[in-house]
């Protein structure tokens, strides 16, 4: 008789945007097959994606690695980040901690600060690179001049509307995500205030589909809007999970919940 492996997991929840974590001294077999496994909302437990916290090295507190829902790799994540810290915080019986995590966008230094299944989360997500040419099909479509890309690690295409009601995201989503070659994040942005610097966004994500928050997602679409003159330096971005504040900088600063769920184990 076989012996069963079982997986132990944490699951958690950055403004709805959930994932299942795992931390591991060393990388799981067929990662991207096990995460599609997992994620699977109906024959798996269920997540937008599979975090590892591996061990660090040479300064590094923590190694994350991270799978979308449908198995691809996904460089970086805000909301997953503060998962994985929060994750990690539990285990070790930490109430307050600073952490310098390597993920593969780039080392990120995050700090938390737990209550119970509540953490607050503050993560410094590195310098915002110029993302990939906009193909002339989403240009024309789009119809706003406001539109852009970014590079936080992974790659973000937001668009300035007028009216985020009129945004069919379940096809607009995947239609620009397939004319980038390596896929892309989509944010479609309204400025709910500019007196009180405050965005409202939708959210698709590479890999996933509709997501109810995005914490690079914000971060882009509140560096982008401050470049637009659109808002200040202090900008709080509102989507269907919630609302981030984004400071805005040569390295902005993300801060936003992670809670936590649940404890499972998971028969491999």
């Amino acid at each position: 008789m076989e012996e069963e492996l079982i997986m132990q997991l944490t699951k958690h929840h950055g403004l709805e945007n959930d994932f299942l974590v795992a931390l591991l001294d060393e990388e799981p077999h067929n990662l991207s097959e096990l995460a599609a496994r997992i994620c699977n909302r109906r024959t798996g437990i269920g997540a937008d994606g599979l975090l590892l916290g591996l061990p660090g090295r040479n300064g590094v507190d923590l190694t994350m690695l991270l799978r979308n829902a449908d198995g691809s790799v996904a460089e970086m994540s805000g909301n997953g980040i503060r998962c994985l810290a929060q994750a990690y915080a539990m285990a070790n019986k930490m109430s307050n901690a600073s952490l310098l995590i390597e993920t593969a966008g780039g080392k990120r230094r995050v700090v938390i600060e737990c209550d119970g299944p509540l953490a607050q989360v503050t993560v410094e997500m590195g310098r915002v690179k110029s993302g990939p040419a906009i193909p002339d099909a989403i240009q024309i479509d789009a119809g706003s001049e406001m539109i852009a890309t970014v590079d936080l690690g992974n790659p973000h295409l937001v668009i300035l509307c007028d009216d985020l009601a009129e945004v069919d995201i379940s096809n607009l989503g995947p239609r620009y995500e397939s004319l980038f070659v390596e896929g892309i994040n989509v944010e479609w942005v309204r400025v709910a205030s500019a007196e009180t610097s405050t965005l409202e966004m939708l959210v698709w994500e590479r890999g996933v589909g509709v997501t109810q928050a995005c914490g690079t997602g914000a971060t882009a679409a509140a560096v982008l809007s401050n470049r637009w003159g659109l808002v200040g330096d202090d900008v709080e971005v509102d989507m269907a999970g919630g609302k981030v504040r984004v400071v805005v900088g040569e390295e902005p600063i993300l801060i936003g919940p992670a809670s936590y769920t649940a404890d499972i184990e998971f028969l491999l």
